[in-house]
């Protein structure tokens, strides 16, 4: 038998074989990974126009929307993983109820008012700005190396985000309230990734998935018990307009249960920086739905605005420049 490195010829090439395989199915997970994030935010960009047909013509409060499409949801998941009920310690239940309020009761009601306060360009703008926030604080919390690619393509994404909304005809004015609810939606979602990155190696995307909606939802309660407006529930059981139970049942399974198990996948292949960059790319993607779905015009400074976006993600994945936040 042939002898290489002082091992069996047959070890060595065995083992070299399974370290090939075992890094093609690495790249090949983190392929998923990216894919997966940009379905994800393929979800939530067109959303919004789901959201709108319950909201605009059935009526639906903000409040509403949120506690009906995520009880639904944190139900179905139950279903799931029933046999897992209680988190490992109560460190992490308060981990996972944290994360539940910033992802879920906070981030869409302050989203949601803001919209009542300001212009819809001045939220999507200032929501758009979470995976700066993530970035800043990802580098101080964790001390965590930050490149100089990564903020100059933030910028480079902020700026084609700029561009989109401009091109929609939606203006960008200064109204103090509704701007700082939209940056605390921001700051709320950048909170929500920071809290889930210690518990998201612990649990299954499934069970805490199902812990992010359930503390959502219990929290939001209050708000939906004392609302002046008449509720709605029983429209989406009116199937003589099916319109409404269609566009719900979107909201549960893509946007909620889908896109917040892929997410939270994506964030565990490729870390929580990376993923929120996708983040970016709502504005372009909610700007082409509306071509397609609603006969919106797309004008030049949209497609400038689109090729920005892409540039500046490209940019923050691939230029690596100076560190900032390092490590003592």
């Amino acid at each position: 038998m042939q002898i290489k490195n002082g091992k069996p010829f047959q070890v060595y090439h065995r083992n070299t074989t399974m370290r090939f395989y075992k890094s093609v199915g690495s790249r090949y997970m983190v392929l998923l990974a990216h894919i997966g994030a940009l379905i994800t935010v393929t979800f939530w960009a067109t959303s919004f126009l789901s959201t709108k047909v319950l909201m605009e013509r059935g009526g639906f409060t903000p409040v509403e929307m949120y506690v009906y499409r995520f009880a639904v949801a944190y139900f179905i998941l139950l279903c799931l993983t029933f046999r897992h009920i209680k988190s490992r310690s109560w460190r992490d239940e308060f981990t996972l109820f944290i994360s539940g309020i910033c992802a879920g009761t906070l981030y869409f009601i302050t989203e949601n008012y803001a919209l009542r306060l300001t212009t819809a360009g001045n939220v999507s703008l200032l929501s758009s700005v979470s995976p700066l926030f993530t970035t800043f604080l990802m580098g101080l919390v964790f001390k965590q190396r930050i490149s100089t690619g990564v903020l100059i393509g933030s910028g480079v994404a902020i700026s084609g985000v700029v561009c989109v909304i401009l091109s929609s005809g939606s203006g960008l004015e200064f109204r103090p309230e509704g701007d700082l609810l939209a940056l605390s939606a921001a700051l709320c979602w950048a909170i929500y990734t920071i809290a889930i990155r210690r518990v998201i190696p612990l649990y299954s995307s499934l069970v805490i998935t199902r812990k992010l909606f359930f503390y959502g939802v219990v929290t939001a309660l209050p708000l939906l018990f004392i609302q002046h407006e008449p509720y709605r529930f029983h429209l989406l059981f009116d199937f003589r307009q099916p319109e409404y139970m269609l566009n719900f049942l979107y909201l549960v399974f893509m946007c909620s249960i889908s896109g917040y198990l892929i997410w939270n996948v994506a964030m565990k292949k490729i870390g929580s920086v990376t993923t929120n960059n996708y983040m970016y790319l709502q504005a372009p993607i909610t700007m082409i739905a509306g071509y397609f779905f609603l006969n919106e015009k797309i004008f030049l400074l949209g497609y400038i605005g689109c090729v920005l976006v892409i540039g500046g993600l490209i940019i923050s994945d691939k230029w690596k420049g100076s560190i900032w936040f390092k490590k003592k």
